[in-house]
């Protein structure tokens, strides 16, 4: 394989190969540039070759995994032939409701009258309408049927007329199973040495459902640092009476009367309305008693729907879509009465949404057992990114993946550091003369102080806010005050918006979490990061609240296990997005003080990159007036 030698690359890459032979857990912290996707297909790809064995890669993010699958899989899989004598396969493999229903398209299931009509008559030159049928002409189309080939992309409400859920799909019964995209993509799975997927896909392995097919010998997982969140989301469940209503109409579509169960539904809703938007530290009796009345209105639907006939093709759809709905919510019921919930195992707690209706929601407390238990047990497991070392520890990511649990053996976490050379490539420069932010934000100091910034550096600004009313309030002060450029997440379609700053050298983008993230704008485009503050957990967040309650209970610290280690990791991924390659320079500004001057900042910074430190904003200043000029 072409390409430099990079130390770090190479450190990873033994090492990687020392734990899949002596079946261990590894924690790797790779910081970008290092190229750690080679650095782990290597070692992965030999080792498969020659013992036989298969592995699965997991990633967070979809352009990482297209990156793995049409560059730098096959790159090495070659290689690897020239070595070994074999070719490692790779197959790529999402969830079933990702590809597209060839009988759902051709009118084999049922309509939905909750969502829309298949007739592109009915809603005419609608946007809904316009993406419906583009999805129906690409579906006719399409080699894969994978919904992220699709582009432009569509909205979730026109996917849901194309795709399933795997307990709405026919099985073999399908007339149309040769040709099934995921069913052809399992079995392609089932058939790979590698199966690139996504840590969703991890969270519902882990909660007992077998999704990977023919299982896995060795697990690599990619975007380390999101693998506990996106399980969370994963295995996380919702009631609402919106809910109710639409599984009523379904069924009432299907001759089943539903009466009794739209009555218990709109008694649910009522119920939740009274409650306040918090998390729900015990199940109050009136709640109980309106899911069990709800769960036993549903019960009698599913020997309802069990009576239906299904002899006919579109009536085995019909009756395994109603199944399958009416089902889904007894499992959420079910779960929230269940002990787990009374053990507090699993959160329960009431929101509401932007037209003020109320959703029931539950979540895993932990995660970690169910990875340790049914993923990770008896193989190598290897966890890598950027950043995986929070406080100058891996203890924080180990105990949340379960690697502290006995029976998942010895685990070792290592740096393999970084091609940048951080201090003599960026500034890192904390604001430490203002104010520090109260709960209700901040003041004009803080804006002034980007102002000053943005303008010092003509634009080139990523400005991160950790909410988006203070993102969109600075965006309209810089606007009043700057002559540069300002875009504003929301203004666009996120794509959109990255590609005009990254086109733009004088504007500026300001956003919120998710551009924390994955955003990576090489060159003097970015050549200033801005966060407004801490990123720290809402303090009402409901399942920060029940992991802060249970450290402190178990005799630990709450605050810097959850809140202080959960800003860390989002605070390196903000400060990681001014350095991409090993020409950039640039400035990371901190606008909030407790940087320096809390008891937690220390720990903060020692989980950030090692750029070099100050907080003199002439310095700054001056630093910015040089680096806006391209000459």
């Amino acid at each position: 394989m072409a390409g430099a030698r990079r130390e770090g690359q190479v450190t990873m890459s033994h090492r990687v190969r020392q734990a899949l032979e002596g079946s261990e857990h590894l924690l790797v912290q790779a910081g970008t540039g290092t190229g750690k996707s080679i650095g782990y297909l290597v070692p992965v790809m030999e080792w498969v070759a020659r013992t036989g064995m298969r592995a699965v890669i997991s990633t967070a993010t979809l352009t990482l995994q297209r990156q793995i699958v049409t560059q730098d899989a096959p790159r090495v899989a070659r290689a690897v032939r020239e070595v070994t004598g074999r070719e490692p396969t790779v197959a790529l493999l999402k969830g079933w409701n990702n590809y597209v229903c060839l009988r759902k398209v051709t009118g084999g299931y049922p309509e939905e009258d909750a969502l829309l009509s298949r007739a592109a008559a009915e809603f005419g030159a609608s946007a809904t309408g316009e993406e419906v049928v583009r999805l129906r002409e690409w579906a006719m189309s399409t080699d894969t049927g994978d919904r992220d080939d699709l582009v432009p992309g569509v909205s979730e409400r026109a996917w849901r007329q194309v795709s399933l859920a795997k307990p709405e799909c026919l099985g073999t019964s399908c007339p149309l199973r040769e040709s099934c995209f995921p069913v052809l993509a399992r079995d392609a799975a089932a058939e790979a040495d590698i199966v690139v997927t996504n840590h969703s896909m991890l969270g519902v392995e882990s909660a007992g459902t077998p999704v990977l097919p023919g299982g896995a010998d060795a697990f690599v997982v990619d975007e380390a640092h999101e693998l506990v969140n996106r399980v969370t989301e994963q295995l996380a469940a919702s009631l609402s009476r919106v809910e109710i209503a639409a599984t009523a109409r379904l069924l009432r579509r299907e001759q089943i009367m539903v009466l009794d169960l739209e009555r218990a539904g709109e008694a649910l809703g009522s119920v939740l309305d009274a409650l306040p938007e918090d998390r729900l530290v015990e199940m109050p009796a009136e709640l109980t008693d309106s899911l069990l009345a709800l769960l036993g209105c549903l019960q009698q639907a599913l020997d309802d729907v069990a009576a239906l006939p299904g002899k006919e093709e579109a009536d085995a759809a019909a009756k395994k879509v109603a199944r399958n709905r009416v089902q889904s919510v007894v499992d959420v019921i079910e779960l929230l009465l269940s002990d787990g919930v009374q053990a507090g195992s699993f959160v329960p707690w009431v929101s509401r949404d932007g037209e003020d209706r109320s959703y029931l929601h539950v979540a895993p407390l932990d995660v970690s057992a169910s990875l340790a238990d049914i993923l990770f047990e008896d193989k190598p497991v290897i966890l890598t990114s950027a950043t995986l070392e929070i406080g100058g520890s891996f203890t924080h990511i180990a105990r949340q993946t379960g690697f502290l649990y006995p029976s998942q053996g010895p685990w070792e976490g290592i740096d393999v550091g970084s091609p940048f050379d951080h201090a003599r490539q960026g500034i890192l420069y904390v604001a430490s003369h203002l104010p520090a932010p109260g709960r209700e934000g901040y003041g004009d100091e803080q804006l002034d102080e980007l102002v000053d910034l943005v303008r010092a550096s003509a634009g080139g600004a990523l400005c991160l806010f950790t909410s988006r009313r203070a993102a969109e309030a600075a965006a309209d002060y810089a606007r009043e005050k700057l002559e540069t450029p300002v875009l504003v997440q929301g203004e666009d379609q996120l794509p959109t918006l990255i590609s005009r700053f990254a086109d733009d050298d004088a504007a500026s983008l300001f956003g919120t979490l998710s551009l924390w993230q994955g955003v990576d704008v090489p060159g003097r485009t970015c050549r200033l990061v801005i966060i407004d503050r801490i990123p720290f957990p809402r303090p009402n967040d409901p399942l920060m609240q029940a992991r802060t309650q249970a450290v402190n209970a178990s005799g630990g610290n709450g605050f810097m296990q959850v809140a202080a280690a959960q800003a860390a990791l989002l605070l390196a991924q903000g400060v990681g997005r001014l350095l991409r390659t090993v020409d950039d320079r640039g400035v990371v500004a901190i606008l909030d003080s407790r940087l320096r001057t809390a008891r937690y900042g220390q720990f903060l910074a020692a989980s950030l990159p090692r750029l070099w430190p100050t907080s003199d904003s002439d310095t700054v200043r001056a630093a910015l007036t040089r680096l806006a000029d391209p000459e």
